[in-house]
């Protein structure tokens, strides 16, 4: 028998099965086995015979799912026979058992006796690919694409298998694919795909824009057109494509939201607000849809005022449809951007009566105030919030907070110290304390906060700032410098840093070049900042310049207002250019200021420094 056939017709199986009985046909096959038969043994007539009666209860059992007997009875068909269907169809129901080794080398076996059978190759590669030995199933792959360059599927299977490991040959195999059978669906969303992963936008586009004209009505494929545009920051392209879409489909609100997408990357909020407003006209519109849309406008009106009458327009609108808590709390929040106190009061009012239980609705709303440097806002919100939730570690530490950056530091004390009993481990809490505390001049309890925040956080900048603040407060000079220069070792631009250190130098009056280096730092940092410009002017003072101090310090008095210490600084300058009256005059306005300056009391007595 020079070859059997793999395919057995299935009228044929249906005969076999009918006709014998699963008991007669184990009997059968157990007798040939006592007997120990082989090819050598009977006649090559009555042995064909016999490979072809267990080839067809193999292929019987096959059928069944009953793939160990099945390889029973083609084990015992190759004892008659050595062809290569007999090998194939051992290696198939091995692969089938999950056997590997056994399944590949019956395979093998099959290819090198007939390697014309592409069928016999298909499962070396099946094999491979299931032993994840994806490079050895490739190999296989090419030779039988070489051997009929018209197999689709060896195709497709070869890009798939390189689609992980080899993705821009896999983009060519299907673009092979595609010069045989024209362009087709499923592979040129493969190819599109495959150009995302590889971060070739433009070409996953030009793909996709293939796919349209196979396809010109798919609303997904403009969709997902619009979205590769937007990822190539190619705006006007995702917009046009938006426009293609919606003259299609007016109403698609979902290619409406991302053209404002698009106008929102772009930076132009007005003409997202056009596309937005459309849609928030529409019925049917879920709420929290248009809360989102409200939102986004909203926080971008802390940065952009000339967007707060959009945003207000937009909750305006929900609000004629609803009656949640939500959108009376960001018209509320709307007012007091606006100035409108009174109509603020009443809309918080009305969020508290309708959500008093509800803590996130305060403390979203506290957040972002406090985080747009909103303090005064903050404070007025979070007021509130803690009547109703005294014991809440976010409303605590929000108000706290609020009020320490107001330099309303004792009474921000209390609430700090809450929020640290709290959550004893909330670093934010613990160096917000411990900095309170320190401005209160409480600086032994102060540096406990500090130390246990920085046990949490030891590469925290701004905790090692504060800490190097405390110590230059107790004239700790080693620990001040120490703790300032891990500071600068971890970030050598913090201008806050830069800042403190600077000054406490010049306090001491040693290491001015480098104090004037840092002091340059800080301003180049935030030029019209008044404690930098007071900073770099009394270093000034400190190395004689006096004409250069008087500058700096006259400029921070301009931008920051008068302050005792500042009007202090500029009282020296004059003093040493000079003018002893006005130096005076100075000193004494500084006095009014802080009466517990008893340095100040002095020279004022003395008529000089």
């Amino acid at each position: 028998m020079s070859k059997i056939s793999v395919l057995i017709s299935a009228a044929l199986l249906f005969i076999i099965a009918g006709c014998s009985s699963s008991e007669r046909t184990t009997k059968n096959v157990e007798e040939s086995r006592d007997e120990e038969q082989t090819a050598d043994t009977v006649n090559p007539a009555d042995a064909k015979s016999k490979a072809m009666e267990y080839f067809i209860n193999g292929s019987v059992f096959e059928t069944k799912g009953d793939y160990a007997d099945a390889v029973l009875e083609f084990q015992d068909a190759l004892k008659y026979d050595t062809s290569a269907g007999i090998y194939y169809a051992l290696g198939k129901n091995y692969y089938y058992l999950g056997k590997t080794p056994q399944a590949l080398a019956n395979a093998k076996q099959a290819v090198d006796l007939d390697p014309g059978q592409l069928e016999y190759k298909s499962l070396v590669a099946d094999i491979f690919s299931s032993a994840s030995q994806f490079d050895s199933a490739a190999v296989v792959l090419e030779k039988m694409i070489a051997q009929d360059s018209t197999s689709l599927t060896s195709y497709y299977r070869l890009a798939r298998i390189y689609e992980t490991s080899k993705p821009l040959s896999a983009v060519k195999i299907y673009k092979k694919l595609t010069n045989i059978i024209g362009p087709e669906w499923n592979v040129l969303i493969r190819i599109a795909d495959l150009y995302e992963k590889m971060g070739n936008i433009d070409e996953a586009a030009n793909t996709i824009k293939q796919l349209l004209e196979i396809d010109p009505g798919n609303s997904s494929l403009y969709k997902l057109l619009i979205d590769y545009y937007s990822k190539a920051k190619k705006y006007d392209e995702a917009i046009a494509a938006a426009n293609d879409l919606l003259q299609l489909n007016p109403d698609d609100l979902e290619a409406r939201e991302k053209k404002a997408q698009v106008y929102l990357s772009k930076g132009d909020w007005e003409s997202a607000a056009k596309e937005y407003s459309y849609i928030l006209d529409k019925p049917g519109i879920p709420l929290d849809a248009k809360m989102r849309v409200g939102a986004s406008y909203f926080m971008q009106s802390l940065k952009d005022s000339s967007l707060t009458p959009v945003a207000k327009e937009f909750f305006e609108k929900i609000d004629k449809d609803t009656t949640d808590w939500e959108v009376k709390m960001y018209l509320g929040a709307i007012a007091i951007n606006q100035h409108q106190d009174s109509l603020a009061i009443g809309l918080f009012r009305q969020v508290t009566q309708m959500a008093g239980w509800n803590v996130q609705a305060w403390v979203r709303l506290g957040g972002l105030y406090f985080d747009n440097h909103k303090y005064d806002e903050a404070v007025k919100v979070m007021d509130e919030a803690i009547q109703l939730f005294p014991d809440d570690f976010t409303v605590n530490l929000i108000l706290g907070l609020s009020l320490a950056q107001s330099n309303k530091n004792s009474d921000a004390k209390p609430y700090l110290k809450k929020a640290t009993d709290l959550n004893p481990s909330d670093v934010t809490a613990l160096s917000a304390y411990g900095y309170t505390l320190s401005q209160l001049k409480e600086n032994d309890e102060a540096m406990k906060y500090l130390k246990k925040a920085l046990t949490l956080s030891p590469n925290d900048v701004n905790l090692l700032g504060t800490l190097g603040l405390i110590y230059d407060g107790l004239q700790d000079w080693g620990g001040c410098d120490s703790t300032y220069e891990k500071a600068l070792s971890l970030d050598s631009t913090n201008a806050l840093v830069n800042n403190n250190y600077a000054y406490s130098l010049s306090e001491r009056g040693v290491q001015l070049d480098k104090a004037l280096r840092m002091a340059e730092i800080a301003v180049n940092a935030e030029p019209l900042n008044a404690s930098y410009l007071d900073t770099i002017g009394w270093v000034y003072f400190k190395l004689g310049q006096y004409e250069k101090a008087k500058e700096y310090i006259e400029k921070a008095i301009q931008v920051g207002g008068e302050s005792s210490v500042m009007l202090e600084h500029l009282g020296d300058i004059i003093y040493k250019l000079g003018n002893k009256d006005k130096a005076k005059q100075m000193w004494e306005k500084s006095f009014s200021l802080d009466s517990t300056n008893n340095r100040v009391k002095i020279k004022i007595e003395k008529g000089e420094i």
